[in-house]
């Protein structure tokens, strides 16, 4: 029964079934920061590619600095870029500079700092120390090892390891094409002036936001208007599209046709409605290849809702694991025992104290209160009455 209300937790799961991660794309260094590995990221070369010094100084054999202080003859330079191609001769020492190769027969390095010159000889105070200051080739990765595996998210860390790695492009997810449907009269666009029935359309923004935060592209359909044949019409443009976000029109009301035509056309219902509050109206159904995530008409149910299943469906989209990473936290007062549904509440973290406060107004329209809210405390179904001081979960934002 699609009117049935289930957990958060089993709609999470039916939407994660019913997904697939899209498939796999090149991408260019410039376009990889935000995006997943469609297969693991291998070295194509060694890096460092040859012993290197960590720091400006003189390379030199360890065994010349025996006798302290050593006194040795300059014999060349190797700087980052033009190494020393002879052999380092005994009782001799090389300047050299941070990254450059270290020349043959050399195995230490003394940092300028515990170095004098005078002309053509320094003198060193340091102890043998093989190995010392020498970075070794391949300390970081060797050419054929698995340095990322598919499914992990490029930051600009990892792309800085692809390029020194030498590679230039990437196997990627491609990113999901996610559609974004307002419905109802009552709204108007921003920039424009609403009439005596009407409200700004404000959560298709908020959405567009989000859904480019978590890997997709998003594509504005449009208001779809209180009329049966401008929502078929409003349906019939989300071909192509891998997912499809709808906002409001779900209730039985006689101007809420969305539901209604999207059976019409084909489409079937995995559920209807979830035990969760906010965000009841939630639901999800596919309508040929395309899954349709429904989302309410209230500006802080839907972006709470987007955060619980919209974000993981990317995730599954983009080829991610499909978590959400709830965190334990004190509360900072109490809180009465919960009904019969997944409650949300609107939260936040003190500074100092590091406890969590639920916030005054919780009106799922109350979209002030969303943005000064820096978490969403989780009260299960049915959970007892919370004191200050007690452990609970929250969905940090």
């Amino acid at each position: 029964m699609t009117d049935v209300m289930i957990p958060v937790t089993a709609a999470r799961a039916r939407i994660a079934a019913a997904l697939l991660p899209l498939e796999a794309e090149p991408c260019t260094l410039l376009d990889a920061c935000g995006r997943t590995l469609a297969a693991p990221l291998v070295a194509q070369l060694t890096q460092p590619p040859f012993a290197a010094s960590a720091m400006d100084g003189y390379a030199v054999h360890s065994r010349d600095l025996g006798d302290l202080p050593a006194r040795l003859a300059l014999q060349g330079e190797s700087a980052a870029g033009h190494g020393f191609d002879l052999k380092l001769k005994p009782g001799h020492a090389i300047r050299i500079s941070t990254g450059a190769p270290m020349p043959q027969g050399a195995d230490q390095v003394v940092m300028q700092e515990r170095v004098t010159r005078d002309g053509n000889h320094i003198t060193l105070d340091d102890t043998p120390r093989p190995g010392s200051n020498v970075r070794e080739a391949g300390i970081d990765f060797a050419s054929g090892d698995i340095l990322l595996p598919a499914g992990a998210i490029l930051g600009p860390d990892a792309v800085a390891l692809a390029a020194g790695a030498g590679l230039s492009q990437l196997s990627v997810h491609r990113r999901p094409r996610v559609g974004i449907l307002s419905t109802g009269d009552e709204l108007v666009e921003p920039g424009q002036t609403p009439g005596p029935h009407q409200i700004i359309n404000s959560i298709a923004w908020g959405l567009d936001g989000l859904v480019r935060q978590w890997g997709g592209e998003p594509v504005y359909l449009g208001i779809a208007r209180d009329s049966q044949d401008d929502v078929r019409a409003k349906l019939d443009a989300t071909q192509g599209l891998d997912l499809v976000v709808t906002i409001g029109g779900a209730s039985v009301g006689d101007h809420d046709h969305l539901r209604q035509v999207f059976t019409a056309m084909g489409g079937v219902l995995d559920f209807g409605k979830i035990a969760v509050k906010p965000g009841k109206p939630s639901w999800f159904g596919r309508l040929g290849d395309i899954s349709f995530l429904g989302l309410p008409g209230n500006p802080v149910s839907s972006l709470v809702m987007a955060r619980l299943l919209l974000r993981p469906a990317l995730a599954v989209l983009c080829g991610r694991p499909e978590t959400l990473e709830f965190k334990t936290a004190v509360l900072g007062e109490a809180m009465a025992a919960n009904g019969m549904r997944e409650n949300f509440v609107r939260a936040r973290i003190d500074a100092q104290s590091g406890r969590v406060h639920p916030l005054g107004n919780q009106d799922s329209s109350a979209l002030s209160a969303l943005v000064r809210a820096d978490a969403l405390i989780r009260r299960e179904i049915e959970a007892p009455e919370a004191g200050a001081g007690d452990h609970t979960e929250i969905l940090p934002l």
